[in-house]
């Protein structure tokens, strides 16, 4: 088992302060915006095998001198012992997740993640076209899809796939009928709108819809000014308050951007902590607020499509997006028979478990197909597995390989705070 070293992503849209307080660690000042857990090569964490005893495995060739090493490389040398003989006939010599801490002080960009198919012959095209990894008009940075999951530490906002057509058009019409009841000049991009979404096929009616806005431009950047000077001046929004509000919030940060108007075609969703979604490929979707433990297939493959000022392929935009209606994918905990609390979206590269231990409490035994990492965020655990164990204390993370397995989590003797952790590993069967 090896306690980790993780890389802090200081994007613009991060928090200041959520990160820092929930590992109980000072703030650096900036945005502190993402925590990645993992072996992404982009960012991969680093795996401690020496200082006190922090790791309790073998196979830490290729250390450097302080028995530090990047994870992705540690694994690369020895895949079957690391992640197991199913996951790496499964998913390649590769650990097929990436655990993220969250905390979105402004929305991020809106957003969708491409298949696995999709993003494999998008990797190979841009390859083989000499397009720079690193370059702006870059799409896909990995051959793999990015399925993930997000479970909330604090109240958590979100955009998160198309809701009905007819739903989307009655917040229109409200739109439409509070600029007759103000005697104002109504946009010509609204009736388009209301047209496009009184189509009879639900997927032809989103589609058009979304395409009006993408295409931008001046249209749509006026009736977005004229929407918004309506609402800050007091139009009603009820029955649509949350979402009218947010095209207020999202105009503020990014005035006339289409993004802003698009958010009235999806779900607008209010998590509470503990409740956690999933977003599966083709989901458009764009995380507004909030603290939570985020997990997906490791991937960096994003395709953006507004509340951004960073590159917008509106093409592959459009090649990507499910146009379809969706009830908004919540994950419910299953228990198991020895009281784990487990989070199970429908991929097969991840599960996400909640560990949590009174003082005193009896060990937990870890779900772990393969590799696993665990993230403590209050008070102490103790990992035991047949080889070693391993103490981690609040804010430290740890990756357990697959050849350690069975680990129990303890409850530190004599602690006097509970404590809990999230551990992540395939789906596997163990």
């Amino acid at each position: 088992m090896y306690e980790l070293e993780n890389v802090l992503r200081p994007y613009a849209w991060g928090s200041t302060t959520a990160i820092a307080r929930l590992l109980g660690r000072p703030a650096s000042g900036g945005p502190e915006a993402e925590l990645w857990i993992g072996a992404h090569p982009d960012s991969p964490s680093v795996a401690l095998s020496s200082a006190g005893g922090r790791t309790a495995g073998a196979h830490a060739a290729g250390a450097d001198g302080d028995g530090r090493h990047a994870l992705d490389e540690l694994i690369a040398g020895d895949p079957e012992h690391y992640l197991g003989r199913e996951s790496v006939a499964g998913f390649g010599p590769r650990l097929p997740f990436l655990l993220k801490v969250l905390a979105a002080a402004s929305p991020l960009s809106l957003q969708v993640h491409p298949t696995l198919e999709q993003a494999r012959e998008g990797f190979a095209r841009e390859e083989a076209a000499g397009v720079d990894r690193s370059a702006a008009e870059r799409n896909y940075k990995d051959d793999n899809h990015k399925p993930e999951m997000i479970f909330a530490l604090t109240p958590f906002e979100a955009l998160c796939g198309f809701r009905p057509a007819a739903e989307s058009r009655a917040v229109f019409e409200l739109l439409a009928a509070d600029f007759e009841l103000a005697g104002l000049e109504l946009p010509p991009l609204l009736p388009l709108l209301l047209e496009d979404l009184a189509q009879p096929d639900e997927h032809a009616a989103l589609r058009a819809a979304f395409e009006r806005l993408i295409a931008g431009g001046e249209d749509v950047s006026e009736a977005t000014a004229a929407i918004v000077a309506a609402l800050v001046s007091g139009a009603p929004m009820a029955p649509h308050q949350a979402e009218l509000s947010t095209v207020v919030n999202l105009n503020g940060q990014y005035p006339g951007d289409p993004g802003v108007l698009i958010s009235l075609l999806l779900n607008r969703i209010s998590l509470a902590p503990g409740e956690a979604v999933y977003l599966p490929a083709g989901n458009v979707h764009a995380y507004l607020n909030g603290l939570g433990i985020e997990v997906m297939a490791s991937s960096d493959n994003v395709l953006r499509g507004g509340l951004t000022p960073k590159f917008v392929d509106v093409p592959e935009l459009l090649r990507t997006i499910a146009f379809e209606a969706v009830g908004v994918p919540m994950l419910q905990a299953e228990t198991t028979l020895l009281g784990q609390e487990v989070f199970r979206p429908p991929f097969q590269e991840f599960q996400l478990q909640r560990v949590e231990l009174e003082p005193g409490a009896e060990p937990v035994p870890l779900v772990q197909a393969g590799a696993a990492v665990l993230l403590v965020v209050s008070g102490s655990v103790l990992l035991d597995s047949p080889k070693g164990d391993l103490q981690l204390g609040r804010g430290a993370s740890a990756f357990l390989p697959a050849a350690e397995a069975p680990v129990n989590v303890h409850a530190v003797s004599g602690a006097t705070e509970t404590a809990l952790a999230f551990a992540v590993t395939t789906a596997l069967k163990a």
